[in-house]
C-alpha cells in the first residue's frame, strides 16, 4: 500500500465508531467543526452581497479585484471540503440509506430557498416596475420578459436561471453528486480527480458541454457544471488530506513559494488597476479568465490561495477568533444567510436604479445589508444553542 492509499484510509476512519450498543448513540455523532471553513465561507458569502450590487464602491476592493478568481471559486470549493466532513464519515457511522436521505433533504431545503429566492425576487421587481415604470437591465428581466407566470414555472424547473440566482442550483446538483464522489474516492482519490480534472478540460474546450438556460444569451448555466464540479471534488479530496495531516495540509517551503509567487502574478495580472486610478502594471496582454468555466488561471489562483489557507497555523488560529465570531456564524447558516444576502443585493440594485448610487445611499445600502446578514447568523447562532442545551441530558453538578 503506498504513502497517499494510507493517507487517504486514515482520513476516512478518522470518524471514532459507534459504541456495541445502539442505545448508547441514537443519533450518529456529528463530526467537528474546521473554524476556517466556517469563517471563509462567511466572508465569501459576505463578499457575495458586495459584488452582487453594480455600481457599489466596496466592490471595488473585494478580493476578485486582487486576482483572477473571486468569492464564488471559494464557495464552491468549500462546499466540497464541508461535504466530506459532514457527510462522509455519515456513510460509515450511519450506514449508506440514512447519509443518502440527509444528503436528499439537504438538496431539497437548498431547492425550496431557491424557489422562495426566485419567486420573491419576481414579486419585488414586478412591484417596483409598477411603481417606477422602469424595467430590469438583466437579472431575471429574461423571466419576466416570458411572463411572470411561465417565467417563475422554467425558474423553478432550473430551465432558466437569472443573473444572482444561479449558484444554489449548482450546490444542489454537485451535493446530489457527492455519494458517487465519496464511493470513488473511498476507492482511491487520484482516480476521481483525475476523471473530474478530465471533464473540467472538456468543458473548458468544449463550451457547448453545459446545461440549457433560456434565461442566458448563449444558452448555458454561467456556472457550467461540468466546470465547477472540478471545485468541488478538489474541496472534498482537500478535506481528507487535511484531516490525515491532522488538520493542515502538508508544508513544502517549494510549494508555499510557488504559490506565493503565482499569487504575486495573479495581483499584477488581474489587480483592477484601471478602477483604482492606478498606473496598469499588467505584465501580459490578455484577456481575462473565463469565469463560466473556471478557466486553468482561475483555477490555479484558488488553488494557491486555499494551499496557504489550509496549511498555515495561523489561519487556524486567526479562524478561532472572538471578533470573528459572527463571520464564523455566517458561514455554519451559509444557506440562510446567503438568502438574506441576496434580497438585500437585489434592493441595493432597485436603489441604485431607482436613486442613483450616491454615497450615503452605498452606505446606507452596504451597511444595512450586511448588518442584516450579520444579525440573521447570530439569530440562528443563538437557536442552535438554545436547541443544544435543550437538547443535552440533564446531569447534576460535578463534585469536587
Amino acid at each position: 500500500m503506498n504513502r497517499i492509499d494510507d493517507l487517504e484510509r486514515r482520513a476516512l476512519n478518522a470518524a471514532p465508531r459507534p459504541p456495541a450498543d445502539p442505545a448508547e448513540t441514537p443519533h450518529p455523532a456529528k463530526p467537528l467543526r474546521d473554524a476556517r471553513v466556517d469563517v471563509l465561507r462567511g466572508l465569501a458569502l459576505l463578499t457575495i452581497f458586495v459584488d452582487h450590487i453594480p455600481r457599489n464602491a466596496p466592490a471595488l476592493f473585494t478580493v476578485h479585484n486582487f486576482g483572477f478568481s473571486d468569492a464564488a471559486e471559494i464557495f464552491v470549493l468549500l462546499a466540497g471540503y464541508s461535504s466530506m466532513i459532514a457527510y462522509g464519515g455519515l456513510f460509515r457511522r450511519a450506514g449508506t440509506r440514512t447519509a443518502l436521505a440527509r444528503i436528499a433533504r439537504r438538496c431539497l431545503r437548498i431547492y425550496l430557498f431557491q424557489a422562495g429566492l426566485l419567486l420573491a425576487t419576481l414579486i419585488i421587481v414586478r412591484i417596483w416596475m409598477d411603481l417606477t415604470g422602469l424595467v430590469p437591465r438583466f437579472g431575471v428581466a429574461p423571466l419576466i420578459q416570458m411572463g411572470l407566470v411561465p417565467g417563475l414555472l422554467r425558474g423553478l424547473a432550473l430551465n432558466a436561471l437569472p443573473n444572482y440566482l444561479d449558484i444554489l442550483p449548482l450546490y444542489i446538483l454537485l451535493l446530489a453528486v457527492f455519494p458517487l464522489v465519496h464511493f470513488g474516492m473511498r476507492r482511491g482519490v487520484w482516480g476521481v480527480l483525475a476523471l473530474s480534472g478530465t471533464l473540467w478540460l472538456a468543458a473548458n474546450v468544449d463550451h457547448q458541454l453545459n446545461l440549457p438556460n433560456a434565461a442566458a444569451v448563449d444558452d448555458g448555466w454561467y456556472f457550467n457544471p461540468f466546470a465547477w464540479q472540478f471545485l468541488f471534488v478538489i474541496g472534498a479530496a482537500l478535506a481528507l488530506a487535511v484531516r490525515a495531516g491532522d488538520g493542515l495540509l502538508p508544508w513544502r517551503n517549494w510549494a508555499a513559494a510557488a504559490a506565493g509567487a503565482y499569487l504575486g502574478f495573479a495581483l499584477l495580472q488581474g489587480g483592477s488597476w484601471t478602477a483604482w486610478g492606478l498606473p496598469d502594471l499588467r505584465p501580459l496582454a490578455i484577456d481575462a479568465p473565463d469565469k463560466s468555466h473556471v478557466g486553468p488561471l482561475r483555477l490555479l489562483d484558488i488553488l494557491a490561495l486555499i494551499y496557504l489557507l489550509l496549511s498555515v497555523p495561523v489561519i487556524a488560529r486567526l479562524s478561532r477568533w472572538r471578533r470573528l465570531r459572527l463571520v464564523d456564524a455566517c458561514g455554519r447558516h451559509s444557506l440562510e444567510v446567503f438568502a438574506a444576502g441576496c434580497l438585500a443585493a437585489l434592493i441595493g440594485r432597485i436603489l441604485y436604479r431607482t436613486f442613483d448610487a450616491t454615497w450615503p445611499l452605498q452606505v446606507a445600502v452596504n451597511v444595512g445589508g450586511i448588518a442584516v446578514m450579520l444579525g440573521l447568523a447570530h439569530l440562528l447562532d443563538a437557536r442552535a444553542r438554545h436547541r443544544q442545551t435543550q437538547d443535552r441530558p440533564n446531569a447534576g453538578p460535578v463534585q469536587g
